[in-house]
């Protein structure tokens, strides 16, 4: 009978052994999972902020060749509205922080 109670302890033993093994393996398999999910998202912000670096460089580009035309009128509204932008985003920071 104490033979059968130490082999019984013995099995409970490693069946918690076991148990602790596989919940941290479950924990290094979630860890995994987040991981690549967190690289899914940087792929897609690296993504938008290369789209949107090619949108303003055919920005910048057409500004250029506008600029070099002489439009005057074009080049004072131009300015104009960068002067507004700049002057809305300082009170806009001074606003929130």
């Amino acid at each position: 009978m104490s033979e059968a109670y130490e082999r019984e302890r013995q099995n409970n033993s490693r069946l918690d052994e076991l148990s602790a093994k596989v919940s941290a393996l479950r924990g290094v398999t979630i860890d995994i999972y987040d991981n690549a999910r967190d690289q899914a998202v940087i792929d897609n912000t690296s993504d938008t902020f290369s789209s949107m670096r090619s949108s303003l460089t055919g920005s910048a580009s057409r500004l250029g060749r506008m600029a070099a035309a002489g439009n005057r009128i074009a080049i004072f509204k131009l300015a104009a509205i960068l002067i507004g932008c700049v002057l809305f985003l300082y009170y806009a920071w001074k606003l929130f922080f």
